[in-house]
């Protein structure tokens, strides 16, 4: 016996199939024969059992013998078996296996499954074509109905008539109709066409016609040589939308409460109307579980209220597919009434109908009527129950179900619980259901008799058979309904009784048995099952064919998979008899079936575990007695894709940056993709988030990034997913819907409705208030409760008109304020309470101001408030005196000096007053001092302070609180020669009345000036006598500028400045020094120095020891203030130290040189894991320290770590590149207006940076930059500025390198050397003295010759005699001998003091004793000028002085 079958595959090449079940899921019998134990089932769902290959070919050579046996059988269990549609398996070669039996619980004995099973598996199974393209066009086939009208095929009357009607088959099939069952001519009609190379009939009317001439049940024929296929009996009918009868309709009179039915009896149109009521002028009716439109399209009154006859009702029919809608004459109702007049305000009444007089009465049913009603549904459709009822008040309406509940997935309440509709009605929905009216004065109930019948259903539908010659195959035509439906049988057509008898089949009632097939078998069958409610019509082919095998699938496939998978390699064949199949591997002559294999019957080739090993060439064969045919696919196994780093749950506050971590291991030849998904749906990465391979950060989260959030790592073959769920902690929203209740003459409950926490919980409620009067629109808090309550009592105070907010707090913030409740005002009544921080004080000598803090709104209690003060002197138990105030603040006048006074003030109202207020002292105004201290003394502490004492004085004096007392000082001269002081007065306080205090921070070895004066709230009072004091000498402040030098390896060179402070006569230094070698030290070594002497040179003692260096410097006093430094370390040599964030800046000295506090402070910024340096880098290379030569007074800076080499043209930091993205090893090359800027990272081409830099003066700068345009210059930068610089991302500004500073160099660069003890510097000075000099005596001679400066203009009064010198207008300076040289003063220490021109007016303007005469010329120049050098020359002087100049310098 021949086969014919076709296999598939499930997935398409390069993909890998999902496995089938596992064969153990099938159940295994053994035949009544010695045959070997076989799988009676394919792999599909458990429970039901598909006949296999195996036992189809075991059992071919027996199944005619055991045919009448089987049938037997199957009529003895039919009763056991439940008949199922047999599920079509998807995909090429998939077999349909016919009837499919479910096993029932209580399994038959086995020999019963091995006969039952030998009749059907002795049956061919039925395959569909493959669609390969051509073989479909190769292969013979039957005609098949592919596309076809419904079966009641409505039509617009105004559109052509489109009768579908398609089928496919090979050849392709001709096509003809029969109208009522009479053969339809079509050539005979001019108006009906078929389009060509279809059925489908066009009938139109574009020249006239009537489409109902053409209403009838209509069937498509489709044939070829092979076959007949018909389609379904088309009932074709033309829409109708018939027009409304005319008719008067008088009005309709009803008695108040009574029941009202409107019928609608809308014409009878195809399809049936859609109705709804509206008034003549278009408006809707309003319609409530008192007024409703029943299904029946009729108005239904419950009652009948007054307000009902404020409109007419129209009854509306809209028509589908005309789209017109008809209307009905309108009923005008006319309602009887015991209340005339139509009250809007009893509407809502709970006693409505009793308030217009209408009698309660009980329910009682207007639709259906009676008390029992039958309904008939059929299957599948929907059951719509309905129940209208009357009754006052209006009845509620309630579904039950007799013996249980109703369908809840089901059924559902329509028109104001007035209709119950149950969808998709099936037997179980069968029984007895009744509706309950009832309202206060009764209930009645109607109970609904529901049959469900039921129009034919398949339970198995025949399908197509494709057979080789000689193979047995069946046809199944199984239906149900209600009642049951007979089966008719036909082929092509014509019923088979009246066929031409074939002796290869057999009709066993539902079901036609092929058996030995043969080409001359091909036709198409139809069934036709039918009842009272309807028919099922299916055509099923049978069609034989003898084809040899045909690999399907693509020659030579190249498929990936994943390490450990199960994979299934696909083969799919098509030949006739069926092929057999063998998988080979690497051209091994073993078939692949068994242990970690599985062959399936479509061809596939299971592996149940994907190993490295199996990786290969996979050789699958099908043959049959036709030939043969072969196909390769070659297996490639890659490693899987893994998150390995999975991101975590995180809670976070809303506005923070968050950062979900996905690292990934993957095959390094497959493209890995990670995309993220939030929820479950594509996350959309905009402007406030960044993904990058390993991470997705989400800068300034907000409340919608709440959720989870999926990383989702893809190749082509694999993907694994990690999912985190992110919890944003959000302000909580606004609480809502405030209510004011139980409100009291002080008190009211408020109550809210808290908004969502967002996640945070909510700890507290602030309630706020607002009152009109005082503060409008100003919010206070009120008062603050709990999170967990959301009503609370309110204490009121009187006379405010209330309006409250409530704002919720947690942990990330407050909420937005609720909307404001409604107003809520108490009555008034006097104050009780006065006005608080009540002061009377003095704004002048002779007044006092009474001030107080006015009362807000919830104090003032009533209209109108206002305060009376009262007053009077202290203990002269004088009257009161009284005024009313309405501000807050009351000045009295004409009082004596600083006398205190009683003060009282009472607020009061409309309603009364407030209780007596308490009575506050305060005091007139002051006036200044008249009086100072006396005795000054003045006692030496130390070089830096001294005590004070001095006689108090007499407290009629002060004329006012006495603040304190105060001492004003002033340095006046230092005892250093040529040292400039400043002359700022100073001040030391000493509260209180006390005699005695000490005046610190004196600089010592200087002459100073002192004064005392008394402070009171007025000022100052007069000062004392002036007393002098000089402080001795002290210890000196640290040498400036101490730097450790080292040129070579044998020499270290120390220089260091002068203290800023000597405080004394310097005597000399004191050098100590120390040599260690990790935690050897050695011993101390002191040397001492001249007062001169500013450098120092030792020889080392090894190469290897280090040398730590204290210096100080030395007066008559002692040692001062000590200053430590370290030599550097030896080339090979790395100290490790800790790394700030941030390098200190490196500090040029006067002559370019970069300090030695600087270099160790360098030293100090960096990381402890230092690298120790090659021995083969260059020696120039040092560890920590930065120098820079004359020539270039360049310097660069480094920040970042760990370092390892630092060059001498800058501290260049090396490091390792990190693993994720990052910038590093920034250098800096500095000159005095301008910087080189470079940096390492491990960013794509193409990458913007931003290079940020900010000055001493906090001024920052930013420069965009690519990547590729390094080094960058900055210009514009200022000599000798600090700055701060560092290089972020453009599009990330999270990632950036570490914040390093940097320092310009100086204009100009000089030598470290004192220039003042250079020869050639001495000699220059000279030569410009002795220039000066020579300039001095000339001008000095040429200004005895008489130069004049004209001064004023000439007067018209002559000059008297007793201005000899102002003859001619001007004024001779010659005469004044002791008048100093023009431009310059000489000071008391010998300095020569730069002046402004005394042309200049502007100086003397200044001066407090300087004016002009009446013609203009200026008088009291000497007396003004010379003030003004007292004060003003020794500040001045010492900047604009030659000599300090050179001083300076040196």
């Amino acid at each position: 016996m021949r086969r014919l079958a076709t296999r598939g595959a499930a997935g398409d090449v390069g993909e890998v199939a999902a496995p089938a079940a596992d064969s153990s899921d099938c159940a295994r019998v053994r035949s009544l024969s010695p045959w070997r134990l076989i799988d009676l089932c394919a792999t599909w769902n458990t429970g039901v059992c598909f006949p296999s290959t195996a036992w189809s070919r075991a059992s071919s050579g027996v199944a005619r013998q055991g045919l009448n046996e089987a049938e037997e059988l199957s009529s003895a269990w039919e009763a056991h078996l439940e008949p199922l549609k047999a599920p079509r398996p998807q995909g090429l070669g998939s077999r349909e296996r016919g009837l499919v039996l479910r096993m029932a619980r209580q399994q038959p004995p086995p020999w019963v499954h091995a006969a039952f099973l030998l009749f059907f598996l002795s049956l061919g199974g039925a395959i569909e074509i493959p669609m390969d393209p051509s073989i479909q066009n190769e292969l013979t086939q039957p005609p098949t109905i592919t596309k076809q009208s419904v079966k009641d095929h409505i039509v617009d009357p105004r559109d052509n008539i489109l009768i579908e009607c398609e089928a496919k088959g090979n050849p392709a099939p001709s096509f003809h109709w029969t109208r009522n069952s009479r053969f339809f001519n079509i050539a005979k009609d001019p108006r009906v066409s078929m389009r060509r190379r279809s059925g489908t009939l066009v009938i139109d009317f574009r020249s006239g016609g009537r489409p109902e001439e053409y209403e009838g049940e209509y069937q498509c024929f489709a044939r070829n040589k092979f076959g007949t296929a018909l389609s379904n009996r088309i009932r074709l009918q033309v829409s109708k939308s018939p027009l409304w009868p005319k008719e008067n309709l008088d009005p309709v009179v009803v008695q108040e409460g009574a029941p009202l039915t409107l019928q609608c009896n809308p014409p009878p149109g195809l399809p049936s109307p859609v109705i709804f009521w509206m008034s003549s002028s278009m408006e809707p009716i309003t319609q409530d579980k008192r007024v409703s439109q029943g299904h029946n399209g009729d108005l239904y009154f419950s009652n009948v209220m007054l307000q009902d006859m404020q409109t007419d009702y129209s009854c509306n029919a809209r028509f589908h597919f005309t789209h017109t809608i008809q209307q009905k004459n309108p009923f005008t109702l006319k309602v009887l009434t015991n209340h005339p007049y139509n009250d809007s305000s009893l509407r809502n009444h709970p006693d409505m109908y009793s308030a217009r007089g209408v009698a309660e009465r009980t329910p009682s049913f207007m639709y259906p009527q009676g008390t029992s009603s039958s309904q008939m549904v059929l299957r599948g459709m929907d059951l719509l129950l309905e129940c209208i009822a009357s009754g006052v008040p209006t009845p509620d309406i309630a579904w039950y179900k007799k013996g249980g509940d109703l369908p809840s997935d089901k059924a559902k309440f329509e028109n104001f619980n007035k209709a119950l509709r149950i969808t998709n009605v099936s037997e179980e929905d069968s029984g007895e259901y009744f509706c309950l009216a009832s309202n206060k004065m009764g209930s009645i109930r109607h109970t609904i008799s529901v049959r469900v019948k039921a129009a034919p259903y398949w339970l198995d539908e025949p399908k197509n058979l494709i057979l080789a010659p000689g193979e047995d195959g069946r046809l199944v035509c199984r239906a149900n309904g209600n009642p049951k439906p007979t089966v008719q049988w036909m082929v092509n057509g014509e019923p088979l009784q009246s066929a031409p008898p074939n002796p290869n089949r057999e009709v066993a009632g539902d079901t036609i048995i092929f058996r030995d097939t043969q080409i001359s078998s091909r036709a198409v069958y139809q069934c036709n099952t039918s009842n009272e409610h309807g028919y099922l019509l299916a055509n099923a082919f049978v069609s034989v064919l003898d084809v040899p095998p045909r690999m399907l699938s693509p020659r030579n496939q190249f498929i990936r998979v994943i390490l450990y998978n199960r994979t299934r390699l696909d083969c799919p064949f098509f030949g006739s008899p069926i092929p057999t199949l063998r998988w080979f591997k690497n051209g091994q002559g073993s078939n692949l079936d068994g242990g970690n294999y599985h062959v399936y019957e479509n061809g596939s080739l299971e592996i149940k575990m994907i190993r490295k090993e199996d990786q290969g060439i996979y050789t699958c064969v099908a043959t049959n007695i036709l030939g043969k045919a072969e196909n390769q696919v070659r297996l490639e196994v890659k490693d899987p894709t893994r998150i390995y780093r999975m991101p975590e749950d995180q809670v976070v506050k809303r506005g923070t940056t968050v950062q979900l971590e996905c690292r990934v291991k993957h095959d390094p030849s497959l493209k890995l993709t990670v995309s993220w998904l939030k929820d479950d749906e594509p996350l959309y990465i905009g402007n406030r988030m960044k993904k990058e391979d390993d991470s997705l950060t989400i800068f300034g989260v907000a409340e919608r990034d709440q959720g989870s959030y999926t990383c989702v790592a893809s190749t082509e073959l694999d993907q694994d997913l990690a999912k985190a769920y992110l919890t944003v902690l959000g302000r909580p929203d606004r609480p809502r819907d405030l209510e004011l209740t139980d409100l009291a003459e002080r008190s009211v409950r408020l109550t809210w409705i808290p908004g969502d926490d967002n996640n945070s919980p909510i700890t507290d409620y602030v309630v706020q208030f607002e009152e009109d009067q005082f503060q409008p629109g100003v919010w206070h808090d009120h008062s603050k409760f709990p999170g967990s309550v959301n009503s609370a009592i309110l204490q009121l105070s009187p006379y405010v008109n209330y309006q409250f907010r409530v704002i919720a707090v947690n942990e990330v913030g407050s909420s937005h304020p609720s909307l404001p409740s409604e107003r809520y005002r108490t009555s008034g009544a006097p104050p009780e309470s006065n006005p608080s921080d009540v002061k009377g004080e003095g704004t002048r000598k002779n007044n006092m101001e009474i001030t107080w803090t006015p009362m807000n709104a919830t104090s003032a209690f009533g209209p109108n408030l206002r305060y009376i003060v009262k007053w009077r002197r202290r203990e002269t138990r004088e009257t009161w005196n009284n005024v009313t105030v309405w501000g807050s603040r009351y000045v009295v006048g004409q009082t004596p000096v600083y006398v205190p006074y009683e003060i009282r003030v009472q607020a009061e109202n409309d309603f009364g007053k407030a209780p007596e207020p308490d009575t506050v002292i305060g005091y007139s105004g002051e006036d200044y001092p008249r009086a100072a201290p006396t005795e000054v003394k003045i006692r030496v502490l130390n070089s830096t302070a001294i005590s004070l004492q001095w006689n108090r004085v007499y407290s009629d004096t002060v004329q006012g609180q006495l603040r304190e007392y105060r001492a004003y000082y002033w340095r006046e001269s230092s005892l250093l020669k040529n040292l400039w002081v400043s002359q700022k007065r100073q001040q030391a306080s000493f509260p209180g009345d006390r005699p005695r205090g000490v005046v610190s921070r004196l600089f010592p070895y200087s002459n100073y000036k002192l004064e005392m004066v008394v402070v009171n709230g007025r000022g100052d009072g007069p000062r004392s006598e002036t007393k002098e004091f000089t402080t001795p000498e002290g210890v000196p402040s640290a040498p400036r500028r101490f730097r450790v030098r080292q040129p070579n390896l044998e020499t270290i060179n120390l220089e260091w400045d002068h203290p800023e402070h000597p405080n004394g006569i310097l005597i000399g230094y004191t050098l100590k020094y120390v040599a260690f070698n990790g935690t050897k030290v050695g011993k101390q070594m002191v040397e001492n120095f001249s007062p001169n002497q500013t450098k120092f040179s030792m020889q080392r003692a090894d190469p290897v020891s280090r040398y730590r260096f204290t210096l100080s410097a030395r007066t008559q006093v002692g040692s001062g203030e000590a200053v430590t430094e370290e030599s550097p370390a030896p080339p090979n040599e790395a100290t490790p130290t800790a790394a700030p964030p941030t390098l200190p800046p490196t500090t040029e000295g006067a002559t370019g040189a970069v300090s030695s506090t600087d270099a160790t402070a360098l030293a100090a910024a960096t990381e402890a894991t230092t690298v120790p340096i090659i021995p083969t880098v260059a020696p120039t290379t040092i560890a920590t320290t930065t120098t820079t030569t004359v020539a270039t007074t360049t310097a660069a800076t480094t920040t970042e770590s760990p370092p390892t080499t630092t060059t001498t043209t800058g501290t260049k930091i090396q490091e390792s590149a990190p693993d994720e993205q990052s910038i590093w090893n920034v250098t800096v090359l500095p000159n005095s207006k301008w910087a080189n800027i470079t940096w390492k990272h491990n960013f794509g081409p193409g990458t913007d940076f931003v290079v940020e830099y900010i000055d001493s003066n906090h001024t920052k700068k930013t420069v965009p930059v690519k990547a590729q345009a390094q080094p960058i210059q900055l210009t514009d930068l200022y000599p000798g500025m600090t700055y701060t610089l560092r290089v972020y991302s453009r599009d990330n500004e999270g990632i950036s390198s570490t914040v390093i500073t940097f320092m310009t160099s100086t204009a100009y660069t000089n030598n470290q050397a004192d220039i003042a003890t250079q020869g050639w510097f001495i000699g220059l000075m000279c030569a410009i003295a002795l220039l000066v000099l020579i300039l001095l005596i000339v001008c000095f001679i040429k200004r005895s010759r008489g130069g004049k400066y004209p001064v004023r203009e000439k007067k018209d009064v002559p000059l008297g005699p007793e201005d000899p010198k102002e003859e001619d207008g001007s004024f001779d300076y010659s005469d004044e001998d002791n008048k100093p040289l023009q431009g310059s003063q000489t000071s008391l220490d010998g300095t020569i003091k730069q002046q402004e021109s005394d042309d200049s007016l502007v100086d003397y303007g200044e001066g407090g004793e300087g004016q002009f005469n009446e013609d203009g010329s200026f008088i009291g120049q000497y007396t003004v000028k010379k003030d003004k050098e007292e004060t003003e020359g020794n500040e001045s002087s010492e900047a604009t002085s030659p000599v300090n100049a050179i001083y300076s310098l040196a």
